[in-house]
């Protein structure tokens, strides 16, 4: 079954982060996606640019209007994710709790079951 292991990050927590923190969270993802290659679950990941890049597409009245920025008023924002393929949503949230963000506050990961994929080599 596949998970979505999506990154939230906090842009306040992460600029309270010594380098050294910082360090150890970008090593630590090349180290727990090596790992989870060598388990046979990994299937994708990507990192995400700053919300200030965004734009949005929304319905308005039967005809999409385009935005700049994020739609939601939160201090979080998706920073990434890692879609992987294992047994069980405990297993997904024991790679979840893996991933080096986990060990600082301000960071979350949430685990979220993918019910339909396509273009992926399934």
């Amino acid at each position: 079954m596949k998970f979505l292991l999506i990154m939230q990050v906090n842009p306040a927590a992460m600029e309270a982060l010594t380098d050294a923190e910082r360090e150890e969270i970008m090593s630590g993802h090349g180290a727990f996606m090596a790992a989870v290659q060598e388990s046979g679950e990994f299937v994708l990941t990507q990192a995400l640019a700053d919300p200030t890049n965004t734009t949005t597409v929304r319905g308005t009245g039967g005809v999409p209007a385009v935005t700049d920025g994020p739609f939601l008023e939160a201090k979080e924002f998706m920073g990434g994710f890692h879609l992987v393929d294992c047994e069980s949503q405990e297993r997904a949230v024991e790679l979840a709790k893996q991933i080096p963000d986990t060990r600082f506050g301000g960071f979350a990961v949430e685990v979220r079951p993918v019910m339909f994929s396509a273009g992926l080599d399934e």
